[in-house]
Formats: C-alpha cells, structure tokens, sequence
C-alpha cells in the first residue's frame, strides 16, 4: 500500500472567553490536521496541537508541506518505523523538539489511522489492548476574569455532577496562599473520594519557590502536581519530586523516548504524561510507554 499524497491544514477555533493558566492567556486553540492517502484508496487522519497562539499551527503546516511531505510519498504506509526514521533524522538539524516533531507526530498518527482501518480494528486493539474502557477526568479551573472562589466551586460541582471521579485544576498563576485557598475550596467541593490533581504549567523558576507553594497544598491529598517548574530543567523537577509528599507529573510537552529517558534517568517524576501528537506520534510514544514499564513509572496519557 504506497503512499500517493500528504495533506495538512490549520484550524483555529476562538475561545468565546479568554481562558488562563499560569504563564499564558489563551484567546484560541489551534490544531493542525494532516492526512496521508493511498493507492488503495485509504486516508489515514492525524492532528497535533498548534501552539499556544494564533498562527503557530503555520510552522507545523509548513514542516509537513515543504521538509515531511516527500520524504514518505511512495513509500509503504505500513513502514511506521521506517519513514519515522527518515523523516526525524532529515530534519535533525531543524528541530528535535516543537514544530518538526509535531509535523512528525501527525503524520504517524495518520499512518496508524491507515493501518487500524485496513485491518478493520481499533488502534489501541492492534497496540495489545489492556483494556476495553481508560477513567477520564475533568480538566479545569481555569483563570478567568471575574471568575472568583464561587465560581470554583460552582465548577467543581459541576464535574461531580457529571460523574467525574477525578479532577485537575490549574494552579501558579496568583500568589500561591491564594493559589492555597483555591485548592481548599476545590477539594471541600468535591468530598474526599474524587481525586483532586494540580497543573501548574511550569510556573515556577526554581525548585525552592515550586516546593515551597506545593507544599501549601499537601494537606488537601492531591493526586499529582504537574509541571511544577521549566521542562528543561530536569534537575529541578527531580528536586521538587524529592522533596514532596504529592507525586510530580511532567513530560505533556516532551518528545521523544530520548527527552523521556533524562526524566526517568533523573527521577524526575513519579507519573510520565506522554502526549502523542508531541512526542512523536504513536510509533514514539509506545516506545515511551514499554520503557516507563521497564522503571515501574505510571503513565497518564
């Protein structure tokens, strides 16, 4: 089955109201879509996220058209691991992280799209499914204007009421007692049996300032932290996750079983987060999974 062409576009949907997390205000979120079609008449649907502003999606969009593209064209669109190689080692010198890795993920997404359809079978059965059904959680608590501790607890509510069994809410964009009192009245919210994580985006510029705010949180059981400081700053993750009680959680805008290996080698977390349209598409991110496996650290997709 060869490859006969690649697309890809870019899609911005615009927030109905500014939304904020600790480092950013985001007005839109921006996709890229890419497709792979075949001699035999199969298409194959893959997606990254763009970025954090309008227009970075075009950067991606321009990785697949004019560096990705003719790499995999005419070739088998079973060779997953193969064209992985090509297209990450031609562009070694352009990105090993962001956009080119993007590209990448969403073209081999789009490839195992190709492969599940033909063997007529959901992807995650032909991975070696475990199975059948994964717990979701609520992701919010968010910063918004006007928003204040009711509007949390209305939230909160909200996700109980809907059936959620876990919760994540954003924490690091304010002085962290009143970052504290969030917390507080989150958890009150939703009883003692949902778990409550905390997502700090990397809002912290040290371990000392990150430890020293997580541990204003301690008391109210949370789940994870995640992203406490930089993502590059391995040795400061693996401080922070040293010091606290609370598990730490990072690795969503990681790429690659290289970038993954530096956080398990350096005990930088105690849960991996591997996102597939970042870290180089499914073929990347099983290799990602079977080598947490091999440190017994858990993964949250």
């Amino acid at each position: 089955m060869k490859i006969t062409d690649v697309g890809s576009a870019v899609l911005s949907i615009p927030l109905q109201e500014p939304t904020a997390f600790a480092t950013t205000l985001v007005t839109a979120r921006e996709y890229v879509v890419a497709w792979v079609e075949t001699d035999e008449g199969s298409r194959g649907l893959g997606f990254t996220v763009g970025g954090r502003y309008p227009g970075e999606g075009q950067l991606i969009h321009t990785a697949i058209q004019h560096n990705l593209k003719h790499l995999i064209i005419g070739e088998n669109a079973f060779a997953v691991e193969r064209l992985w190689e090509r297209m990450f080692q031609t562009t070694l010198l352009m990105g090993r992280r962001g956009a080119v890795i993007r590209a990448i993920s969403a073209l081999d997404i789009a490839l195992w799209d190709i492969i599940a359809k033909s063997a007529g079978r959901p992807l995650y059965q032909l991975l070696g499914a475990y199975r059948d059904e994964v717990p979701a959680y609520a992701s919010g608590g968010y910063y918004r204007e006007g928003k204040e501790i009711k509007g949390l607890a209305a939230e909160m509510e909200r996700y109980k009421e809907m059936g959620f069994t876990s919760v994540k809410m954003k924490i690091g964009r304010v002085d962290p007692r009143e970052d504290a009192e969030r917390v507080r009245v989150a958890r009150e919210t939703l009883g003692p049996d949902v778990r409550l994580a905390v997502d700090a985006n990397n809002a912290w510029s040290d371990a000392p300032s990150a430890i020293r705010a997580a541990r204003m949180l301690e008391k109210h059981d949370i789940w994870w932290l995640e992203e406490p400081v930089f993502p590059d700053n391995i040795p400061a993750s693996a401080e922070v996750a040293a010091a606290l009680d609370i598990p730490v959680a990072t690795g969503e805008i990681e790429a690659t079983r290289w970038g993954f290996r530096d956080l398990l080698e350096r005990r930088a977390a105690d849960i991996l987060q591997p996102d597939a349209t970042v870290a180089g598409g499914v073929t990347e991110w099983m290799k990602i999974a079977h080598m947490a496996a091999g440190w017994d650290i858990p993964i949250a997709p």
